[in-house]
C-alpha cells in the first residue's frame, strides 16, 4: 500500500493539542476527518505531537492508503480545514517512511515581546514580559545545555522513558522589542522547550546565575526550573529527514 507525506501548518490556538482526544478539537482529529472520505479511514502519524495552543509552520504527517489523486485530495482537504490548518504539500514517498521515526531533527521557535507595554496585534503569538531581559545571560545559560545531557529537570516525565537528549543548538536573539529562541535537537522530551524558556527568563531577569545551570541539570529536579512558559508563543518550525536542520538566518556564523 502506498505511503504518503503531508507537510502542514496550523494555528494551535483553537486546538487541544495535536493528538486525538475524546470530546475536544485536535489537529489530528480534524485532519483525519478531512482525509477519511479519500482514504477510507487511514491512521496518521506525526513528526512531533504539539501541546494545546502550540503552533506549527512545518509539521510532517505520514499515512498509508490506496492510490490517491494527490492534487484533488489536497484541494479537498484544504477547503475543509481552512483557516486553521493548511496542507502545503501531499506527496507519495518510499515505503517505510514514518513521519516520527524517520525524522532526524526538529526545531522550534519561541517568541517573547520584551516591552513595557503589550501589543494586542502580537498577543496571540508572543509571551509578553515587561521587565528587561538580559539576552547575554540567557545565551550563557543556553551554552550549558548544548550537547548530550539528561534533561529530566526540564522535562515532564512519562513513566520510565529516558530524558537523555542531544541539543544541537539553543540561541536567543533580540530584534527591536522582540526576543526569540531558536532551538534544535534530534528529539525533545515533553515540555522541554517551554521549560528551557522559563529557566532562561528567570536567568535573564537576574534571579539565577547562568553558571547554576549544570547543577540544575545534575539535580534532575524540575522544581528548580520555574515551571513552563506559555504555549501560545511556541512554534514547530522545521523537521529534518537526513539533511541538516535549517537554522534562522540570524544564526549564520554563530556556533
Amino acid at each position: 500500500m502506498p505511503t504518503y507525506r503531508l507537510d502542514i501548518s496550523y494555528d494551535g490556538s483553537t486546538f487541544f493539542g495535536y493528538g486525538i482526544q475524546d470530546n475536544v478539537r485536535t489537529v489530528q482529529g480534524e485532519l483525519e476527518k478531512a482525509l477519511n472520505p479519500h482514504t477510507g479511514g487511514a491512521n496518521t502519524v506525526v513528526a512531533g505531537r504539539t501541546d494545546k495552543g502550540v503552533h506549527a509552520s512545518a509539521q510532517v504527517v505520514s499515512f498509508e492508503s490506496g492510490e490517491l489523486d494527490l492534487a484533488r485530495v489536497k484541494r479537498s482537504v484544504n477547503k475543509q480545514l481552512w483557516p486553521d490548518i493548511a496542507v502545503k504539500s501531499l506527496i507519495e514517498v518510499d515505503a517505510g517512511f514514518h513521519a516520527r521515526f524517520s525524522a532526524t531533527g526538529r526545531a522550534y521557535l519561541y517568541r517573547i515581546l520584551n516591552s513595557p507595554v503589550h501589543d494586542p496585534l502580537r498577543a496571540a503569538r508572543v509571551w509578553h514580559i515587561a521587565n528587561e531581559l538580559d539576552v547575554g545571560l540567557m545565551n550563557d545559560a543556553m551554552s550549558h545545555l548544548v550537547g548530550e545531557h539528561d534533561f529530566a529537570a526540564l522535562c515532564r516525565r512519562y513513566k520510565d522513558r529516558s530524558t537523555v537528549r542531544t541539543l544541537e543548538w539553543a540561541r536567543w536573539n533580540r530584534s527591536d522589542d522582540e526576543i526569540s529562541l531558536s532551538i534544535g535537537a534530534e528529539a525533545f522530551c515533553h515540555q522541554m522547550v517551554r521549560s528551557t524558556v522559563a529557566l532562561a527568563v528567570t536567568i535573564g531577569s537576574n534571579d539565577i546565575d547562568p553558571d547554576a545551570v549544570p547543577d540544575i541539570l545534575a539535580s534532575r529536579d524540575r522544581s528548580l526550573t520555574n515551571g513552563v512558559a506559555p504555549a501560545h508563543a511556541l512554534t514547530l518550525v522545521a523537521v529534518a529527514y537526513g539533511a541538516p536542520l535549517p537554522r534562522p538566518t540570524w544564526m549564520q556564523g554563530v556556533d
